[in-house]
């Protein structure tokens, strides 16, 4: 839990000095940590296909790190909330909300339990409104200890209490979905809806792109999808859990008790029904089968 916390706060703390273009998908890192101390701690299998997976993911994220944007760091959160009440971003906010909503209220009551794209979609969506709005109050926390202080604005209240709302509501589901489908299935595809969606929340907010070239666009493109390609593999490769070990020697139910009287008569009375006897009466024999 410790490490945990520790890790997510330096996520928090990437997203304050680099893109999210940049910080989401290496994301994918920590996939590879994962498996690799999996394999000498838990003894579980590392095979040849993952160790694939990781060296794409590995490859991947190289390509991304050397092409990724520069980005300017905001002066104050009055200006974040200019990029945030664009239209282009209120576009995207907009239809979020709405697709947010549709799978909500309509789609997850139908079929929530068999279709996998619906918990993740919403997991999905709401998660690229989160960065953005962590972005927002990290970058205002920043601004904060270097002596210019955003308390007082109310910008910086809004973006936190966005950033609550959708946390809850994106670990909610993302938690419904692990408990409906399988971890291995679940995993890659919310990675890569969660990735894409950041990247082009983040691209309309911020303009991340500008001023790149058409190559450094398409390298990134290509880094993401080898790093996409990777987590696939990887988690392609995990060993399922094994079932859970039952007591074979239990007794059945309900419990039947069986007696032998001396003059050979066979009774069995139900346990859980005492009032029910069954009489046999048996031959007396030196041995029977």
């Amino acid at each position: 839990m410790f490490t945990m916390i520790v890790g997510e706060v330096a996520n928090f703390v990437a997203y304050v000095f680099a893109p999210a273009v940049l910080v989401t998908p290496l994301g994918a890192l920590s996939i590879i940590v994962s498996a690799v101390l999996a394999h000498f701690l838990l003894d579980e299998k590392l095979q040849k296909m993952g160790v694939l997976g990781c060296v794409l993911c590995i490859v991947g994220s190289t390509v991304i790190v050397l092409h990724a944007p520069e980005e300017s760091t905001p002066s104050s959160v009055e200006e974040i909330w200019d990029l945030a009440i664009q239209p282009a971003f209120l576009l995207y906010t907009a239809s979020a909300i709405a697709v947010v909503l549709v799978l909500m209220l309509h789609c997850a009551p139908r079929c929530g339990q068999t279709n996998i794209m619906v918990y993740i979609g919403i997991c999905s969506i709401i998660g690229s409104l989160t960065v953005m709005s962590i972005k927002a109050i990290g970058i205002a926390i920043k601004l904060t200890i270097e002596g210019t202080n955003q308390a007082g604005y109310f910008q910086t209240w809004i973006f936190a209490m966005v950033a609550i709302t959708c946390i809850i509501t994106q670990l909610n589901y993302l938690n419904m979905a692990l408990d409906t489908f399988s971890a291995a299935i679940v995993s890659p595809i919310y990675y890569a809806m969660f990735t894409t969606l950041t990247i082009f929340a983040s691209a309309i907010m911020f303009k991340d792109w500008s001023g790149q070239s058409a190559s450094k666009m398409v390298s990134e493109i290509c880094g993401f999808i080898t790093v996409l390609s990777g987590t696939t593999v990887l988690h392609s490769t995990r060993e399922p859990d094994p079932p859970p070990v039952t007591d074979l020697y239990s007794p059945l139910s309900p419990k039947i008790l069986w007696h032998i009287q001396g003059n050979g008569e066979l009774w069995k009375q139900k346990d859980e029904d005492g009032s029910s006897l069954d009489f046999v009466t048996i031959f007396k024999q030196d041995y029977f089968s």
